[in-house]
């Protein structure tokens, strides 16, 4: 079967790390454009960061650029979001998604995972 599972999610300070993981099932996310995406009450759905397909070129929001890492581990089918410095502003949910195109896009991801919860305290 096909999964997106998203986890390590939670409540952090201002300031403070979190390290979100995005495991795969059913297929290998080298074979996609891996996105992290974020959705806050009331707002849009932003595009935070993205893992390019085939290339593994790094792409990110202006708002988190120099605080977020993406990676991807092929050893375990897993991509990560390292979240550095978080300010409350980056209060969301997060999503991650693939996509079989080049880049990261919302309506061209095949695959989303359910979502998890990133709270940012002042």
């Amino acid at each position: 079967q096909v999964q997106l599972v998203e986890s390590g999610g939670g409540l952090v300070q201002s300031g403070g790390s979190l390290r979100l993981a995005c495991a795969a099932s059913g297929f290998t996310l080298l074979d996609y454009a891996i996105g992290w995406f974020r959705q806050a009450p009331g707002k849009e759905r932003e595009g935070v960061s993205c893992l390019s397909n085939g290339d593994s070129r790094t792409y990110y929001a202006r708002s988190v650029e120099g605080r977020f890492t993406i990676s991807r581990d092929s050893a375990t089918n897993t991509v990560y979001l390292q979240m550095n410095n978080l300010r409350p502003e980056d209060t969301a949910v997060y999503y991650c998604a693939a996509s079989p195109a080049y880049y990261c896009s919302p309506h061209g991801s095949t695959y989303w995972g359910q979502g998890t919860q990133v709270t940012v305290s002042s």
